[in-house]
């Protein structure tokens, strides 16, 4: 599988601003989407003609309400470019996955212990603690791996229903098939403010820590602090729900034999009549007989400690007094910047905001409000108002102030 990640394609943003601006002085608003070829011609419809896009393609004529092959495209097509073959360099950079066998793993080895501190460094202000979820990002570690007498891994049997609000635990444990996609995934997206800048021992630390928090054996070993993960070792590992997913892609067979499964449909789908209209069961002919209501087959009841349905808020310190600024700050910016492990100036981090301050207070209110760098405009939360930002900003200048 080729990534293409590595590679940008730049577009001349002045040259579709210039088209932009070319193009609404030509259009004609009076021009009537079915106009015909010729007569759109007449009464406004504009084109580059022979000449290709910026990304290789065709530009087709436009009229003032289509644009496409579909609607308004004299040209021909004949010769249109797709690119060119790529050299051996750029092949080797995309084509970097693992497969399921651990081909394609590269060289490198780290330890449960080393991938301990790398995690409670670089993911734990978003993943929580031991992977144990946090700050809305998912859940790496936990649930019940635990099969049934069907082979159904334990806390994945449970659905949504009426009352219980509980989903699945989809942990790296209980759902994912396979271990190398971890790695891979790890190696090429994560940190995720600083992807791609892990060492590969570094990864395989990571993922060594992650599957033992997992409590996952390789060849029957556990893996405890000292344990060292390799290629060798990471290929060998088998997920509980390896074979939890279908149709089976893996493998050269693997596209005949999704065509193969969708084929099959009384067997693999189900059969039945389709239908876009009326088409909750009734029960019987004319709806005279009870509606039959579906269960689920596996339905949990083991669950220790039992699901809870209270949802309340964490009660409120009636001594504790919380600014609103505190509270804003709190809700919108904490998550980069109570670390400093988002790139973001820490707030506590004297130093690091006397340099930031270096800039002016105006500036810096101006960047948190437009965004800059990594950070989006205000945080990400467009429903805070300019002098919110300004206000979130004061705190947090105020909070990091050196005590003398």
């Amino acid at each position: 599988m080729f990534k293409l990640d590595r590679k940008s394609i730049v577009i001349g943003t002045s040259v579709l601003a210039a088209s932009a601006v070319l193009f609404s002085g030509c259009m004609d608003s009076s021009s009537p989407s079915g106009a015909s070829n010729s007569a759109a011609s007449s009464i406004g419809v504009y084109a580059i003609k022979n000449k290709t896009a910026i990304d290789g393609g065709v530009t087709y004529e436009r009229t003032s309400t289509q644009y496409a092959a579909y609607a308004v495209n004299p040209q021909s097509t004949k010769g249109v470019s797709f690119g060119r073959t790529p050299t051996a360099n750029e092949i080797a950079a995309w084509d970097v996955d693992a497969l399921p066998d651990g081909t394609g793993l590269p060289e490198g080895e780290g330890s449960v212990e080393d991938g301990d501190e790398l995690f409670d460094e670089q993911c734990a202000s978003c993943h929580g603690d031991f992977g144990g979820g946090g700050n809305g990002y998912p859940q790496l570690a936990g649930g019940n791996q635990s099969k049934d007498k069907n082979g159904i891994v334990i806390t994945l049997k449970n659905q949504r229903e009426y009352g219980k609000t509980d989903a699945p635990k989809r942990t790296v444990g209980t759902y994912w098939p396979v271990a190398t996609t971890l790695f891979t995934y790890i190696r090429d997206a994560m940190p995720y403010a600083t992807p791609k800048s892990l060492s590969n021992d570094e990864t395989y630390a990571l993922t060594a820590y992650i599957l033992a928090q997992n409590g996952i054996k390789i060849d029957g070993e556990e893996m405890g602090d000292d344990y060292v993960l390799n290629a060798e070792k990471l290929a060998k590992v088998v997920l509980p729900n390896r074979h939890g997913f279908y149709p089976n892609i893996d493998g050269p067979t693997g596209p005949a034999d999704v065509k193969a499964f969708f084929a099959d449909r009384a067997k693999n789908i189900g059969a039945g009549t389709r239908c876009m209209t009326d088409c909750k069961d009734l029960g019987g002919i004319n709806g005279k007989t009870p509606a039959g209501v579906v269960k689920i087959k596996y339905e949990m009841s083991d669950v220790v400690p039992p699901y809870t349905t209270v949802r309340d808020l964490p009660p409120v310190d009636a001594n504790s007094v919380v600014s609103k600024e505190e509270t804003m700050y709190n809700e919108s910016c904490k998550l980069c910047h109570a670390t400093d492990t988002m790139g973001a100036p820490a707030v506590g981090d004297a130093d690091a905001w006397t340099d930031v301050m270096a800039k002016g207070l105006d500036e810096v209110v101006h960047n948190a409000i437009n965004g800059t760098g990594g950070m989006p405009p205000k945080g990400g939360n467009s429903d805070l108002s300019d002098a919110d930002v300004k206000a979130i900003v004061e705190f947090m200048v105020n909070s990091s102030k050196k005590s003398h």
